[in-house]
């Protein structure tokens, strides 16, 4: 059967769910699909990625393993094992998060007081969030901010950690939820003995439903009652304080997507990663090999003791100059083979993940900035796709704001468009940029050129200043004009 994109498959999609939730009960649905949940691949590759970052790589729950007299690999346990870590994924993530986010991002509307209000919500707390929220983007593909209202009325955004959400799209392109699932851990005790709780919570229109999981069967959290989004506090018709159950009227979670089809980064390099380990691992391991600890011959237990306590081997000599000899036992280890590989799987690992070299020679001395955009042309072209998803999400996050904004009295504003400016953290020609400022400057809008200028983080703030000191001079050389 044929399908067509848009607004019939989201009619299907919602009767398939409702279809399959009435024949089983929504408890019994919503079970299924958590234990689904768990074994997906989508979650594994989120815990995968996040342990990776961590630094817990599998080479460090890997023994070295040998060829026994049967032809097959068997652990050792006699040879030197060490399990080397060299985290270039981290690295990558790491660069990809703040080539976008490291600057403060700038807001542009057409009101100055939606403007600071604006400024006011995504402060340095908003930004600390976000920054965790893209690594979880690149991380697993996705990340999560979700809206709430703290103790003193303000609108907050928390993160959810990518492997607890359970989304329930309403389209194939996943651009609009239905609902969504929250599953999570906590630890306590029972009585004496230390436990971990597992609790579900179902996001909707309609409020939160709150449940813990007893094994595979959800029950409803007692000490959580489900209920609105948020309360309110309001004066009754008495004057006295009442809270106000209310709920968003979209699902309140605020998707961020590393690109269209939220491919987590793990899968461009976990096995370059492991062969980098590898790689490391290994050349350590020979170096610490010698004669004493891997030379075994026929395994004759007494030339393993002696070779083992003295270094030495004995042999006997029947005086007809053919008794036995031993030469110099020695593990050689060419450096530079392991130096060539790793450094090919290095550069394999940038190339796929789109990152760059901070070590390229071509960065050295005065570089030129044809020199640096080509350099950071990867990681730009990957930045773009997700500069592009998380415009679109600002949108999302943006009928949030304009929806406290509006309840909380401070403005109508939801007409007015928003402008978002990512501001990249690329290294620069400073020298070669400012030149072409100067020579802009007659040609150009001065706020336009402002924005290019490498000393400028806030074009608004520059203008002000200018205008102010413009101000002054008038002064100066009018004396009359202030009076």
């Amino acid at each position: 059967m044929l399908i067509e994109y848009g607004s019939e498959t989201r009619r299907i999609n919602a009767i398939v769910n409702a279809g399959a939730r009435t024949m089983m009960g929504d408890i019994r649905f919503l079970e299924k699909e958590i234990q689904k949940w768990k074994q997906s691949p989508v979650r594994k590759t989120m815990m995968l990625a996040e342990r990776y970052y961590q630094g817990d790589h599998d080479i460090l729950h890997t023994s070295r393993k040998a060829i026994n007299e049967k032809g097959e690999l068997e652990p050792v346990s006699n040879l030197p094992d060490n399990r080397i870590v060299d985290n270039q994924y981290q690295k990558a993530v790491d660069q990809k998060k703040n080539y976008l986010l490291s600057k403060p991002f700038t807001i542009t509307t057409e009101n100055d007081a939606y403007t600071e209000a604006l400024k006011d919500i995504l402060d340095k707390r908003f930004m600390r969030s976000l920054k965790r929220v893209a690594g979880d983007s690149i991380n697993g593909g996705i990340g999560y901010l979700y809206p709430y209202y703290n103790t003193e009325g303000r609108l907050c955004f928390k993160r959810f950690n990518n492997y607890e959400i359970i989304p329930f799209w309403a389209d194939e392109e996943h651009t609009e939820l239905d609902c969504f699932g929250r599953l999570y851990q906590i630890d306590g005790y029972e009585g004496e003995t230390e436990k971990t709780y597992e609790f579900f919570e179902l996001y909707s229109k309609d409020g939160v439903e709150r449940y813990q999981l007893d094994g595979a069967h959800l029950i409803p959290d007692v000490m959580h009652p489900s209920g609105a989004h948020y309360l309110v506090e309001q004066h009754d018709p008495d004057g006295k304080h009442v809270e106000v159950p209310y709920n968003w009227e979209r699902v309140p979670l605020i998707p961020f997507k590393r690109n269209a089809h939220e491919i987590p980064l793990i899968r461009c390099c976990k096995s370059l990663q492991d062969g980098i380990n590898l790689m490391v691992s290994s050349f350590e391991n020979n170096m610490c090999e010698d004669a004493r600890n891997t030379i075994l011959i026929q395994n004759l237990g007494e030339f393993r003791k002696n070779l083992s306590q003295y270094g030495a081997v004995k042999v006997r000599n029947d005086g007809s100059g053919s008794g036995g000899d031993v030469k110099t036992l020695t593990v050689e280890v060419n450096a530079e083979n392991y130096k060539a590989i790793l450094e090919i799987f290095k550069q394999a690992l940038i190339e796929n993940c789109k990152s760059y070299d901070a070590k390229d020679n071509r960065l050295t001395g005065d570089a030129n900035q044809m020199h640096i955009q080509t350099i950071y042309q990867d990681i730009e072209l990957d930045a773009q796709d997700m500069e592009t998803e998380y415009q679109a999400a600002f949108e999302d996050l943006f009928w949030f704001v304009d929806q406290y904004l509006m309840n909380s009295g401070g403005g109508d504003f939801e007409a007015i468009e928003v402008d978002i400016t990512f501001n990249r953290n690329i290294l620069v020609n400073e020298t070669e940029l400012i030149d072409n400022c100067m020579k802009s400057v007659g040609f150009l809008p001065t706020k336009l050129i402002l924005q290019k200028h490498p000393w400028v983080d806030d074009v608004e703030e520059a203008m002000k200043l200018l205008e102010e000191e413009e101000q002054k001079k008038m002064e100066q050389m009018d004396p009359y004009q202030k009076a």
